[in-house]
């Protein structure tokens, strides 16, 4: 491979903003939630590298094949790889084709394919467009893949602060998480903060229900890893929904002793005793369950009597039902003392009025 623009390369990266910028010279799309991707294609050969540089491209051979069909012969595109279904982007049916096994990526590519949606040209044939302004990066993008057929795209922007309010509410009817800003006179600057993104915040009263303990604690100084959160089920299940963690090493070691009385007893009963099961975990949200991700990593928690309530702050949920969960960490933000555990039900989480995926495409 000889381009321009070479592997490993670190993408462009946002930082936050509490609303979408009102200042002139911005171009807005639409947030994509899925796999940040540069693909790098010098004719036949085509290579994807994910957000920390890492080789993708065994993982997803329908998107290599899709590039070879849909892409300029020599390239550097920067974009999000998803997978829709029922007319929204499902974050579960990606994460499955991270796999080991080459027969069921080569199933699931077939099953459920995946699609590009690029946002940035990073190279051109022998030219890079790594100092270019986006104008002129977007412009080029547009013409590259003018003949680009799905699942191939080119994202939507608008250069209307209101249009990208709306996309902001709507969109995430259709699974995206919110909107980005970018400088229309700005370069493309590798693993630099260089644009914004505003996503969806949102709060949820959960039950603590276990921590695990940190990877620098020790017996003389435990250390609190994580918070193991709950939230209960139409039919009283407490459904494990994810973690709060990010405390000061200072707190860490607070909160081992502030949780201390919660522990069980000896021969106390807990709602996830069954975390080990197979079968329960196949059957119910527990923590716990070996995966793709975690590998033989010990998921191993100090269970405590679910009776303590926090509020979190969280972006998005995934799942349906009594199968949700967060995507990401939840942010701890204070104790409920004044809510029952009992309380902390699906009811209070906000339903997102659905919005087709196909008329974000267009």
């Amino acid at each position: 491979m000889d381009l321009p623009v070479m592997p490993p390369l670190a993408p462009m990266l946002a930082k936050s903003a509490k609303q979408v910028p009102h200042a002139d010279g911005h171009l807005y799309e639409p947030k994509w939630d899925g796999f940040r991707a540069i693909v790098f294609r010098d004719g036949d050969e085509i290579e994807i590298a994910s957000r920390s540089t890492k080789s993708l491209t065994r993982y997803f051979p329908d998107v290599v094949e899709s590039i070879r069909q849909n892409a300029p012969g020599r390239c550097v595109l920067d974009g999000e790889i998803v997978i829709a279904s029922d007319g929204r982007l499902s974050f579960d049916l990606l994460s499955n084709r991270i796999h080991p096994a080459e027969s069921r990526v080569t199933m699931l590519a077939r099953e459920t394919p995946a699609s590009f949606v690029a946002f940035d040209l990073l190279a051109l044939d022998d030219r890079s467009l790594l100092d270019e302004p986006l104008s002129v990066r977007r412009e080029a993008l547009v013409q590259a893949l003018s003949g680009a057929q799905p699942p191939v795209h080119v994202t939507r922007v608008t250069e209307d602060p209101e249009e990208a309010e709306r996309w902001f509410t709507t969109f995430e009817g259709a699974g995206l998480d919110g909107v980005i800003a970018k400088r229309l006179d700005g370069a493309y600057v590798p693993n630099g903060r260089s644009m914004l993104k505003v996503k969806h915040a949102r709060t949820a009263d959960v039950v603590l229900a276990g921590y695990r303990l940190h990877k620098n604690s020790t017996a003389e100084r435990p250390l609190l890893g994580s918070m193991l959160l709950g939230i209960h089920a139409d039919d009283g299940r407490l459904q494990h929904v994810g973690v709060a963690a990010s405390f000061t090493e200072a707190r860490r070691a607070e909160l081992i002793d502030e949780l201390a009385p919660l522990e069980l007893a000896e021969g106390e009963s807990h709602p996830w005793d069954l975390w080990r099961d197979e079968q329960a975990q196949a059957s119910g949200r527990l923590p716990g369950g070996q995966s793709r991700w975690t590998g033989t990593k010990d998921l191993s928690f100090v269970p405590l009597r679910p009776e303590r309530v926090l509020e979190v702050a969280y972006e998005h949920m995934e799942g349906e039902g009594d199968q949700a969960r967060f995507r990401h960490m939840g942010r701890f933000q204070r104790w409920r003392p004044d809510r029952e555990p009992e309380s902390c039900t699906y009811d209070q989480l906000e339903e997102v009025a659905r919005y087709d995926l196909g008329d974000v495409l267009i």
